[in-house]
């Protein structure tokens, strides 16, 4: 036991001592959480917005001042015709054009429908598909007002009657996107300052020189990890408390569930993470190569994660692939137990594939951690 406490010890000595590590590990992370929470966002806004106006009737333009009270659009001009603003969308000023045709008031009154054009600017395909949505949204319920408004109008009969549907957001009433992001961003940042420092330990070891005095040592090669392990399982751990710490101060982010069941989960999830990143300093001999090996599979391990894209909507292949991904596991269990209070029993499925994996990762650093004595 003192043999492991003593490399401990070690341990946080050189991480303390190396300068330009500290703004690594406790500086950038605060950054990039408070950057990426804002700028990772699915919501498309200031869409430029342009019509061109063939009907000029009052319901024409009320079509347009639909567009105009949206948060979402910026109405930029009305153009005469519909070559002309083609050409402004192929100029980049314009990302929507909605061509109102001639006779459109007249069209829903006797037909009670009528059609609109909409040229969507698609070269961004998933933006293209949330503006989309939007603008349906506005047309269905300008058109369910207009058709009352008309009927009434002209005293055709009955008012026609509209279902209305009441939801109910769970989870996340405001339906503010950070609260679906701040989760996942709190994961990133613990995932890659701990598979990043432990990645690059060994090797930093073999570089000075010290590996090999510790290899002529007494040292058990499990003593020799779990000396590793600590120091790296301690600052992820607060990493995570500082994270916890500002979503709540600065983005508002509900925290319902067990802080006790989150930390406990944290600490089995760091282990695997640890064990990949000996696991990668084991088979590499500079810090450099360590670093690429780990940003490599860092990089896949967060695009299939579930945390930019939705799981559901990948490749069967790619979903099966997703099981062997402990990051998507994280991510899952931080949203479930902050945002909707899940217990151990929810999270059951999450918390025993990740600690069979932190078995075998940990297992797999210390087979592969050559130490002659």
């Amino acid at each position: 036991m003192n043999i492991i406490r003593y490399i401990i010890q070690k341990e946080f000595k050189q991480i303390f001592r190396n300068k330009a590590m500290l703004p690594i590990i406790f500086v950038l992370p605060l950054i990039q959480l408070i950057i990426l929470s804002n700028a990772a966002t699915f919501e498309v806004k200031n869409i430029k917005f342009a019509f061109v106006d063939n009907d000029k009737t009052s319901l024409s333009r009320e079509l347009v001042e639909k567009f105009e009270a949206s948060s979402y659009f910026n109405v930029m001009t009305d153009f005469p015709s519909e070559k002309l603003a083609s050409k402004a969308m192929l100029e980049g000023k314009v990302d929507v054009i909605l061509e109102i045709p001639s006779y459109f008031e007249r069209q829903l009154l006797k037909n009670k429908k009528a059609d609109l054009s909409v040229i969507i600017n698609a070269i961004d395909g998933a933006a293209a598909g949330v503006e989309n949505v939007y603008i349906n949204q506005i047309v269905q319920q300008f058109t369910k007002k207009a058709q009352v408004e008309l009927f009434l109008f002209n005293n055709l009969g009955n008012q026609p009657q509209n279902i209305e549907t009441i939801p109910s957001f769970w989870y996340n009433e405001t339906l503010n996107y950070k609260t679906f992001m701040v989760p996942g961003i709190l994961v990133l940042l613990v995932t890659m300052i701990t598979l990043f420092l432990s990645g690059m330990n060994i090797v930093r070891e073999k570089e000075i020189g010290t590996l090999e005095q510790i290899n002529v040592t007494p040292i058990k090669k499990y003593q020799f990890i779990i000396g590793k392990l600590f120091p790296f399982l301690v600052l992820g751990m607060v990493l995570l408390t500082v994270g916890l710490i500002i979503s709540k101060m600065l983005f508002q982010i509900p925290i319902v569930g067990s802080l006790t069941l989150m930390y406990l989960y944290t600490i089995i999830y760091i282990l695997v993470i640890l064990g990949m990143g000996l696991f990668i300093s084991n088979f590499t001999d500079t810090q450099q190569q360590a670093m690429f090996i780990a940003w490599f599979f860092m990089v896949i391990f967060i695009l299939m994660s579930g945390l930019f894209t939705p799981i559901e909507s990948m490749p069967q292949w790619a979903q099966l692939l997703t099981e062997f991904n402990p990051i998507k596991y994280y991510v899952e269990v931080m949203r479930m137990v902050m945002l909707k209070g899940a217990g151990l029993s929810d999270i059951y499925p999450q918390v025993l594939k990740t600690f069979l994996f932190a078995i075998a990762m940990n297992a797999l650093a210390v087979i592969s951690y050559k130490k002659t004595s």
